[in-house]
């Protein structure tokens, strides 16, 4: 699977250059150089990493570094010329996960990279979805004391969008990471396969607490119940 990185940075040459030598080395890149923009950017694309400068317009990446390490969405690299012992110590303090002082040799960056993303992945084994409790280990399902009888299927889908919490994953990606199609053919079968989940793990599937619809775009999982941020159907 192609792993995802959000580049928040506001020098536009740079961000140049790093977004086409992380295209290059496999990564699909989106880039903001604003930090407000940055909050939305991490909803919508869902990244597996986050290179995050330091001193940017609207919100500095301290501040972000900070909000997305209490929501534990992904591993974040700071990338800045700010490199005092201080602020290293900071960014460390907000929830960084490594701190990259620039300038920066591009090789070492891209190894720091693929070192975060090897010990950061999450790997689901439980869910705790309300009542329903969800063992993607042994592959059993519970309300409570009751048995639910969920395909392996549905247990792969909960496991791919529980390894990414909140994170929108288009219908697309779900048809060829969880589904196993090379292409993306015209199906709806991602949409009656959460249709059908959703009658087996929500209360009240018309009104979904966990499993949601990202209108145009995909679905996610918030395993702590409703997400206010987003309008969910």
């Amino acid at each position: 699977m192609q792993k995802r990185i959000l580049l928040v940075e506001d020098d536009h040459v740079l961000a140049e250059v790093l977004s086409h030598n992380l295209v290059h080395e496999g990564f699909e890149v989106r880039c903001v150089a604003d930090g407000k923009l940055a909050l939305d950017a991490a909803k919508t694309f869902a990244p597996d990493l986050a290179l995050l400068d330091v001193m940017l317009p609207g919100r500095s990446g301290f501040d972000l570094c900070a909000t997305w390490r209490r929501e534990r969405r992904f591993p974040i690299i700071i990338v800045t010329a700010r490199d005092r012992k201080e602020d290293e110590l900071r960014g460390f303090q907000s929830g960084a996960d490594d701190y990259v002082t620039k300038p920066f040799n591009l090789e070492t960056l891209l190894a720091r990279i693929h070192a975060v993303l090897r010990r950061t992945r999450p790997s689901v084994e439980r869910l705790e979805l309300g009542p329903v409790t969800v063992d993607l280990v042994h592959f059993t399902a519970r309300r409570g004391d009751a048995p639910i009888q969920l395909t392996r299927l549905e247990f792969e889908l909960l496991r791919y969008l529980g390894e990414r919490p909140h994170g929108v994953v288009h219908r697309e990606e779900l048809l060829r990471e969880v589904w196993g199609y090379d292409d993306e053919p015209y199906t709806r079968s991602v949409d009656k396969a959460v249709a059908r989940l959703r009658k087996k793990i929500e209360a009240d599937p018309r009104r979904p607490e966990f499993l949601h619809t990202a209108h145009g775009d995909g679905y996610y999982l918030t395993p702590m119940g409703v997400d206010t941020t987003r309008e969910a159907k």
